[in-house]
């Protein structure tokens, strides 16, 4: 058992329930193993810092219904507790696939596919559903009652009212309420203490909040106060293995430099696992801080993030970014996704139009500005590459604010929208050919034989 949080519609205060139920767990000293909804990387780095343990992403477009199914269990089977984080509205999802063509049926599509309601079915799981109250009062009985009805195959364990502004507004929402017998499991007030600060891709990562234990505290502080703990605990219960396996790894037969810092620090933590479980010791480094790349690798592993925040350190770190250079140059692998794609670029051009060196790697530049590129992605392989052969069909992810000045020659993907048919056109380096850089961020669990052809190409040098 566990519950996912959901919210009526984006901005309610999901991640501040979520992080608040999390650090109210953590300070009873409960295990608790978290999961995100989604292809979002920032949020799980603040379930991690509060719970210890790597937060799950579970997204049937970058991998699977049964992969989700597999995750889960054997992930919250580690831990006293588990939670589920949802995305957008509950029930926001894609359009996915034909749902019937009978005689004289039209074609229709599901139109919540990778919701949080369609990962609420899947894994069978309650819903608590965050309300924000900060513009309702009688309303929120007809929010409720909407959202309890549409589905009948989605149970509405109960709500969370946030963003409460008084006592007197407490009242009025729970009579408006009370016809419908939902369970009310928490009372979020309107807090101006407990902000979390965002920007142009989303919040400010955890690396970047010199006051993030204060912020976590509080809201330990709050959990303790204002969720209904007798009902709530019962549904956050998971069922740990008395002895969870922990397979061992197998020897250790290839060395890949994984950049984490705060310019680098996107990575879905299934990838980071797949490459260890196929015999790869991870050395985590610097492009920051140190002051070359390490010693003995094989290969390198550049992620996203924000390169462009750090663009002047970045740039004046020259002995790492010749390092870099000089080891692609001579035949070493390396995947670069989208922040790691633009720093093996020429130069960054943030917003203010400042030019940054970089590692030179790629002939063409990655420009800051202001139109969101954001989805997820179908992407056929138009070449033989680091990663996957030529045909080969990869679902993905984009969200990015910058674009490059020159379009590679022999792109790596020719992309479209997951959703329909439309083009996107073509993109990726594979120039070294021992170069995998791409906007487009992928998760390998349904797709072992990628980290596998990686490793393969590593072993060579």
């Amino acid at each position: 058992m566990s519950v996912i949080i959901a919210g009526e519609r984006s901005g309610v205060g999901k991640t501040t329930v979520t992080l608040t139920l999390l650090a109210s767990l953590r300070r009873r000293d409960r295990s608790v193993q978290s999961f995100k909804v989604g292809p979002d990387y920032i949020d799980p780095m603040f379930h991690q810092h509060v719970t210890g343990l790597p937060c799950r992403n579970l997204d049937p477009v970058l991998t699977s219904e049964a992969y989700i199914q597999q995750c889960f269990a054997r992930h919250s089977q580690l831990s006293e507790y588990a939670l589920v984080e949802g995305v957008m509205g509950l029930f926001d999802g894609i359009g996915h696939g034909a749902l019937g063509m009978g005689h004289g049926q039209e074609k229709q599509k599901s139109t919540d596919f990778a919701s949080t309601a369609h990962i609420a079915r899947l894994l069978d799981l309650p819903v608590v559903l965050v309300i924000d109250c900060s513009r309702l009062s009688g309303s929120v009985a007809a929010i409720a009652h909407g959202y309890q009805s549409f589905d009948q195959r989605i149970k509405i364990a109960g709500l969370v009212l946030n963003r409460v502004g008084s006592d007197r507004h407490l009242s009025l929402l729970k009579d408006s309420l009370e016809p419908l017998q939902l369970p009310i499991l928490g009372v979020l007030r309107r807090q101006d203490n407990i902000t979390i600060p965002d920007r142009h891709l989303g919040l400010v990562p955890t690396a970047e909040l010199p006051e993030l234990n204060a912020l976590i505290d509080r809201l330990a502080d709050l959990g303790d106060t204002c969720f209904d703990w007798q009902h709530l605990l019962p549904l956050l219960k998971s069922k740990p293995l008395p002895h969870p396996p922990h397979p061992p790894h197998p020897p250790s037969s290839v060395k890949i430099a994984v950049a984490r810092d705060r310019a680098f620090n996107f990575y879905y933590q299934d990838n980071l696992d797949l490459l260890q479980q196929l015999g790869a010791e991870l050395v985590f480094w610097s492009p920051l801080e140190d002051a070359a790349i390490p010693k003995d690798i094989q290969g390198m592993y550049f992620g996203g993030g924000f390169p462009e925040v750090f663009a002047q350190q970045l740039a004046e770190n020259t002995s790492v970014r010749d390092g870099v250079k000089t080891a692609i140059i001579k035949g070493m692998p390396a995947i670069a996704e989208c922040g790691g794609l633009m720093y093996l670029c020429e130069q960054i051009i943030d917003f203010e139009g400042k030019s940054w060196a970089m590692a030179g790697v790629l002939p063409t530049s990655a420009v800051m500005g202001g139109r969101l590129t954001l989805g997820y992605r179908r992407a056929v392989a138009l070449q033989d590459n680091l990663l996957v052969k030529a045909g080969t069909t990869v679902n993905g992810h984009e969200f990015h604010r910058s674009h490059l000045t020159l379009t590679p020659t022999q792109p790596l993907f020719e992309t479209s929208r997951y959703d329909c048919d439309e083009n996107m056109g073509c993109e990726g380096w594979g120039l070294p050919a021992n170069v995998h850089a791409s906007y487009v961020h992928l998760h390998w669990g349904e797709s072992g034989e990628i980290p596998q052809q990686f490793l393969k190409e590593c072993r060579k040098l």
